[in-house]
C-alpha cells in the first residue's frame, strides 16, 4: 500500500491530516455530548437515552487524542495513499443499504449487502460464504434488537416473515 507522501500532508515531522482528523473528532464529540444533554425521556434502571451518545462522544475524544498524538509523532514517515476503489466500494455499500431500507427492503437484506460489499472491498472473494455469514449475523442482530431489546429496526418482507 505504501506510496508517495501526499503534498502538504506532512511537514516538520508532523502529519497535519492526522492532527486535523483528531480535532474534527473532538468537534463531533462535542456536538454529540451537547445533543445528548438536550435529550429528555424516562430513565430505566439508571440508563437513559443520553447514555449511548455520551459513550460514543467519549470514544471519539479518545480516538481524537490518539490521532493527534499519531500526527505529532510522525517523523518523516511516508503516508499511505488512498485506495480509491476500496473507498468507492464501501460508499456504494452504504448507498445500497440506504436504498434498500428506503425502498422497504428491510434491515436484514440491507445489512447483508453492506457486509458483502465491505468484505469484498477488503479483498475477500468468498461471496457465498460472506453472504451466508452476513445473513446469519443480520438475523441474529435483528432478533436481538427487535425481540430482546424491543427496539424496532426497518422492516421488510423478510422481517415480516420472522415476525
Amino acid at each position: 500500500m505504501g506510496g508517495t507522501m501526499p503534498e502538504g500532508s506532512s511537514t516538520g515531522g508532523r502529519d497535519r491530516s492526522a492532527i486535523v482528523v483528531g480535532v474534527l473528532l473532538f468537534v463531533v464529540a462535542g456536538v454529540l455530548w451537547l445533543d445528548a444533554q438536550r435529550l429528555g425521556g424516562a430513565v430505566a434502571y439508571g440508563v437513559g437515552p443520553t447514555m449511548m451518545p455520551k459513550v460514543v462522544a467519549i470514544g471519539l475524544v479518545v480516538l481524537g487524542l490518539l490521532s493527534i498524538v499519531s500526527g505529532l509523532r510522525t517523523a518523516g514517515e511516508s503516508i499511505e495513499t488512498v485506495d480509491w476503489p476500496v473507498v468507492f466500494i464501501i460508499i456504494g455499500g452504504f448507498l445500497a443499504l440506504t436504498a434498500i431500507i428506503g425502498l422497504g427492503g428491510g434491515f436484514i437484506p440491507a445489512m447483508v449487502v453492506l457486509f458483502v460489499a465491505t468484505s469484498s472491498a477488503f479483498g475477500r472473494r468468498s461471496f457465498l460464504v460472506d453472504t451466508a455469514l452476513a445473513f446469519v449475523l443480520s438475523v441474529l442482530i435483528y432478533l436481538l434488537f427487535n425481540k430482546l431489546l424491543a427496539l424496532s429496526l426497518p422492516r421488510g418482507p423478510l422481517e415480516n416473515l420472522i415476525g
